[in-house]
């Protein structure tokens, strides 16, 4: 698929991103080890701060970068925005109005892959972008689609029951729209997304009781 910009555009979106929010990806990681300090604490109302806090994750995707930066390159943006927007609304409502979310990790091979997303979103991504070239502030951080997309996949396999569908679909969605990003602009550490689409759809279905 014919991208609308440049591998040299993409990346001055990030280096733009990066100095303008700063240090707000300081925070959002920080948000990130607090997720999954209460997945294992279990505090009271844990479920629901962590369903709050992954919804301002994709409310901050959804407004501040797709709407206010990438949309400067690609018009779609616009579009990508607001079904973030609405990711970010579907875990008000699932995990917050409804308390239908229960995050919790289990040694079996569904918190193994959990983990193991958590830990590539975190500290992999980053680790292989720098690898790669791809060079701080001209990088995607945490709290961008990419990453904090396999974070998500990642703590939708810690729920003790299975997920709704309907929280899958925009992640599942966007998985698809990095994989471009890794086949046509060369961001290798994105091939990691499909993967990690791909694993929480089997696991999901393959493993998850809805009971």
């Amino acid at each position: 698929m014919e991208l609308p910009f440049t591998l040299e555009q993409f990346m001055q979106v990030f280096r733009e991103y990066n100095l303008q929010v700063f240090p707000a990806q300081i925070i959002l990681m920080v948000l990130a080890g607090i997720i999954i300090a209460l997945s294992f604490l279990k505090i009271s109302n844990s479920d629901k701060i962590i369903s709050g806090m992954l919804a301002i994750l994709w409310l901050w995707m959804g407004i501040v970068y797709h709407w206010g930066f990438f949309s400067g390159i690609n018009k779609a943006a616009y579009l990508f925005g607001g079904l973030f927007v609405f990711q970010g609304a579907l875990f008000l409502f699932t995990g917050l109005y409804r308390n239908a979310l229960k995050f919790r990790y289990s040694s079996d091979l569904k918190g193994w892959a959990g983990a193991a997303m958590l830990c590539y979103a975190l500290v992999v991504y980053p680790l292989l972008g720098h690898a790669l070239g791809h060079r701080y502030p001209a990088s995607p951080t945490f709290g961008l689609p990419c990453p904090t997309t396999i974070f998500t996949f990642g703590l939708l396999l810690w729920t003790e029951k299975r997920p709704p569908f309907h929280l899958l679909i925009t992640p599942l969605l966007w998985a698809l729209v990095g994989s471009s990003a890794a086949l046509n602009l060369g961001i290798r550490e994105d091939f990691g997304l499909p993967v990690a689409g791909l694993a929480t759809v089997w696991l999901t279905w393959r493993y998850r009781s809805d009971k």
